[in-house]
């Protein structure tokens, strides 16, 4: 493991390691397709850093060309799962309801603050994270991930979640899409269809929201997700990339919203992720 730094975070995670993937710049981009046999991922060499939220080794590759960043992710999941929130059939009741099926999913959050924080959910100080959540139900079939804001708060704020923090302070975790559609919408059905139908429809996203092009592939109890985004985007809501600088960010594959366990869920620990690694990019010549 490249740049490797014992760190300790309280009672919420153990104590993890500080690691430098570094993005090698390449003259032709990959195809985002969730497959990594295009011949630039030969060129950079993969990181390996755990979630202990998951507990599992997840492994990141970055390379970039003069306009676009790119990322390879690959972790393990003995199952598919790419239903979210199916719909199921209450024959007593003749409606629909919301059933346990939980999507897979991966997040990048990157840290928008001028110094370096602890991105922990649970964290004793104020933050700001750019999210690119990939979602196997919602943004995959798109061709996206989600692109929102974090925003970690002293104060009480509008559609915000009240939370813990690791020394036992109130904190605020409020999360806002950025300025655009996203990748998918609600389905809603009223008379009988079928047993099972699904909770959300695709759709082109726009605007920021359209930011993060991914493509997941499950394979042999493996996923591999493929990111890109421009560098720059321009949009106030993103993190903006300089090759010349460095950028201190964490990964999870749980969503990271604060939850408690779903025990009935098909995923139980869904929305219980947080960052376990501090990682930080940088930028080859």
């Amino acid at each position: 493991m490249l740049g490797l730094l014992a760190v300790c975070f309280g009672i919420h995670t153990a104590c993890y390691a500080a690691q430098t993937i570094i993005a090698e710049k390449v003259d032709e981009p990959p195809v985002i397709d969730g497959k990594d046999n295009d011949a630039v991922w030969a060129t950079t060499q993969a990181i390996v850093t755990h979630d202990t939220v998951a507990n599992i080794d997840m492994m990141l590759k970055a390379i970039y060309t003069h306009k676009e960043i790119f990322f390879l992710v690959s972790f393990p999941d003995p199952d598919e799962s790419r239903m979210h929130k199916a719909w199921v059939w209450d024959k007593d009741m003749e409606i629909y309801k919301q059933g346990p099926t939980r999507e897979d999913c991966f997040v990048f959050k990157w840290s928008m603050m001028s110094k370096p924080v602890d991105l922990s959910i649970y964290s004793d100080e104020p933050y700001a994270a750019d999210i690119w959540l990939w979602k196997a139900c919602r943004t995959d079939p798109a061709g996206f991930a989600d692109d929102k804001i974090d925003r970690l708060y002293l104060d009480n704020l509008p559609d915000s979640r009240k939370l813990t923090s690791k020394s036992g302070k109130t904190m605020y975790l409020q999360r806002l899409g950025d300025e655009g559609t996203e990748a998918y919408k609600n389905t809603l059905f009223v008379e009988y269809q079928g047993d099972n139908l699904p909770h959300f429809e695709s759709q082109t996203p726009a605007g920021s929201r359209a930011d993060i092009r991914a493509k997941g592939v499950w394979s042999d109890g493996t996923w591999t997700i493929e990111f890109g985004r421009a560098l720059t985007t321009g949009n106030e809501d993103d993190i903006q990339f300089e090759p010349d600088k460095s950028y201190q960010f964490g990964v999870s594959r749980y969503e990271i919203a604060g939850r408690e366990p779903e025990p009935n869920a098909s995923q139980p620990l869904f929305g219980c992720g947080d960052i376990s690694e501090e990682l930080t990019l940088r930028f080859g010549q």
